[in-house]
């Protein structure tokens, strides 16, 4: 097992050198938050990373969830694990001060979660799905309902879940069928299924608590009928917990994260199943929103954490194995270099490292943002907004599919030993997968983002997330060691735009299905320009920083410059390919006919 699975120096550069996170505390909410306090938060999360998390991961994956009379068992140390995260503050962390919470940024909140990702994400998940859970609770349900239920989320006890999908309906939650039936005592009545509703049932916690979808007798078809309930699994009568009609059929058998349990939920198939109404009727889905956006970012996050302790799995093994020679040496009486003396294993820990350490950065920027959006106010908070808006579906796309193919670079550095069991590289591998899907499709990201979010506030979003990418570049070009990145980033930018403005004439002249066929490639053509603007942001500071520094740090600096480069030579480039596909699109996915594929 990798002693490392994470670099807190990167991570410190990135929340203090790049993103001066530190700023936020100008503002009344996170006035306590100095650096600090933001040092001692981070050290506390590694502390129950090193502790509760990292030593049951490949634990949790041999000895895997499992359900047998009715009861989804769970590894015996996650409770302590999540109870770890819940006593640390961690779950309540970004609430109010008077509802028990730390009134914690989301960036701070966010770096927490990468180091507890990193350290294990298939435990850390349970934990802040319950947070995402409390958030919606807190944010639109009653007084009654954060009285009830908040408290024993908090404290790691109940577990937190968010029930939408249905056998006949996941992405298209217009076709949900789970009925709520008024009644005279004013809960309502549940009857449906939910399938692979994550941490839905575990011997972990001493109840569950969904937020779960579902539509009033007689609303309207569509989104717009769609309510939204806490469906806890037990509810409280007078003489304790009691069952309230939810059960558990079953748990899916997956790929990967073996230890984080999908299940299946039958809903007032044998008892009545009461639903506590949140906020008003047919506003379900809009409220749903605020979660699957925290769940959106949480999702690259998760993704970021999973690539970045397979890349120091990787890291460790190219740096302890020998094997072979240099081509330019024949000498058969010379020993083996160690792998990662050899070109091509570098390039793909350098892959890793762009990829992880360029994630890592948009999520935090992101975060910031989110901060940003919450308590600065006027022409201040709506730039935030929308450029958080924009930036979602790249931060859980790129973060997610990108992470696939970094992990899959790790497993190729350890050759044949990568594929075993004896190594954790394989687990990364089967674990990361389903970060792609989750929380919408990338094809589901790619239509947000082309069909929406660029032409958000009359294509306000897009021109003003070009104009930050612009004053990286302006910043970059001042900087002869930069300069040339400057210029190609400066191009791919230009491309983008043109490109933006061409598809926007195929909408006005061919229709959304024409402008839309190609929508995934657009994400990916985004996501590099993206992450191109990220890296040189950080090639900026870098450069700048290298000028004092001395041993271990000029070699941090120096590292960042190696992973720039990289990315500019390797990573960029890649767009070319897509610009054409799309300058070129002839809508050929939308007119080639099914039988020619069947």
């Amino acid at each position: 097992m990798a002693k490392q699975y994470l670099s807190m120096r990167n991570l410190r550069f990135q929340m203090f050198e790049v993103q001066n996170a530190v700023g936020l505390n100008q503002y009344e909410r996170y006035q306590d938050y100095d650096q600090d306090a933001f040092s001692l938060a981070m050290d506390a999360a590694k502390q129950i990373g090193d502790q509760y998390l990292f030593p049951i991961y490949r634990e949790m994956d041999k000895n895997k969830a499992y359900y047998e009379n009715g009861v989804v068992h769970v590894h015996p140390e996650l409770k302590a694990a999540i109870k770890a995260i819940a006593d640390g503050g961690w779950i309540a962390a970004p609430m109010d001060y008077d509802k028990g919470g730390q009134q914690m940024p989301v960036v701070l909140l966010n770096a927490g979660l990468f180091i507890f990702y990193s350290a294990n994400a298939n435990a850390a998940a349970y934990a802040f799905l319950t947070q995402g859970a409390a958030n919606l609770i807190n944010t639109f349900g009653s007084e009654e309902l954060q009285s009830k239920y908040l408290g024993q989320m908090f404290s790691g006890d109940w577990q937190g879940t968010m029930a939408l999908t249905e056998p006949q309906a996941g992405s298209s939650l217009s076709d949900l069928v789970t009925s709520a039936t008024p009644q005279a005592e004013g809960h309502y009545s549940i009857k449906g299924q939910k399938i692979y509703i994550s941490s839905g049932d575990h011997t972990a916690a001493d109840n569950v608590v969904h937020l779960l979808l579902a539509r009033i007798d007689g609303a309207p078809a569509g989104t717009r009928g769609i309510s939204l309930f806490v469906v806890p699994k037990f509810r409280e009568e007078e003489d304790g917990l009691v069952s309230n009609g939810v059960t558990t059929s079953g748990i899916y058998g997956k790929m990967g994260q073996k230890g984080y349990v999908a299940a299946h939920l039958m809903l007032g198939e044998q008892e009545e199943c009461r639903g506590y109404l949140v906020g008003k009727e047919h506003h379900g889905l809009s409220y749903m929103f605020q979660m699957m956006n925290e769940a959106r970012i949480g999702t690259g996050n998760l993704s970021c954490g999973n690539a970045s302790a397979a890349y120091y799995a990787s890291l460790q093994y190219a740096n302890e194995r020998p094997q072979g020679r240099h081509p330019d040496n024949k000498d058969l009486t010379q020993p083996p270099v160690l792998i990662i003396e050899h070109a091509d294993v570098r390039r793909m820990l350098l892959m890793q490292k762009a990829v992880t350490e360029g994630s890592l950065g948009l999520i935090l920027k992101t975060s910031y943002l989110m901060d940003l959006a919450h308590v600065a106010e006027g022409e201040e908070a709506k730039r935030a907004h929308l450029l958080l808006e924009t930036l979602t579906p790249i931060v859980k796309s790129y973060s997610a599919e990108m992470a696939i193919h970094s992990v899959s670079a790790g497993m190729q550095v350890l050759g044949g030993a990568g594929y075993t069991d004896d190594f954790p590289l394989e687990q990364y591998y089967r674990d990361v997968r389903i970060n792609s899907i989750y929380e919408g499709t990338t094809t589901i990201h790619g239509m947000d983002l082309l069909g929406r979010k660029v032409m958000m506030d009359n294509g306000g979003a897009f021109r003003l997330f070009m104009e930050e990418v612009q004053k990286v570049i302006g910043d970059a070009a001042g900087l002869p060691a930069l300069k040339q990145y400057a210029q190609d980033l400066g191009e791919r930018a230009k491309a983008l735009h043109e490109v933006t403005l061409h598809l926007t004439k195929i909408a006005a002249t061919e229709g959304p299905r024409a402008f839309l066929a190609d929508a995934t490639i657009y994400l990916e053509f985004f996501s590099l320009v993206t992450i191109g603007w990220i890296w040189l942001e950080q090639g900026v500071v870098a450069e700048k920083a290298l000028a004092g520094a001395e041993g271990e740090e000029k070699a941090f600096y120096e590292g960042k410059k190696a992973a720039l480069h990289y990315y500019f030579c390797y990573e960029l480039p890649k767009s070319l390919g897509m610009e054409h596909r799309l300058r070129h699109q002839d809508g050929f996915t939308v007119q080639v006919e099914s039988a020619h594929i069947n």
